[in-house]
């Protein structure tokens, strides 16, 4: 069985369902979950911008990364799109085998 992996990306407010739900509608994740409204600040191409975001937390394999991340940068509306791969040090077998057998 593939490794549990954790993917972290921003998007605009009203993006972030509509793409959570196609990644898992595709089996590219097990579970995407959309965070509350937040604010972000940031510097993109020397100036200083503030926008409205949310981030996601998206499960899936090591196994299915290359394949979402495409699938994610067609999807993605930012030019230069947040995409922060996690490998947890440990993770319930159950949960894991969820994932797995859910991509």
């Amino acid at each position: 069985m593939s490794q549990l992996i954790l993917i972290l990306t921003t998007l605009p407010d009203d993006r972030a369902d509509a793409i959570a739900r196609t990644l898992v509608d595709e089996r590219l994740a097990a579970c995407v979950n959309v965070h509350a409204p937040m604010r972000s600040t940031y510097r993109w191409k020397g100036i200083v911008e503030r926008d409205a975001e949310r981030q996601i937390v998206i499960k899936t394999t090591s196994d299915r990364r290359a394949a979402l991340e495409a699938r994610l940068r067609e999807l993605h509306p930012y030019e230069l799109p947040e995409f922060v791969v996690i490998r947890p040090e440990s993770a319930s077998a159950a949960y894991a085998k969820w994932v797995g057998e859910s991509v």
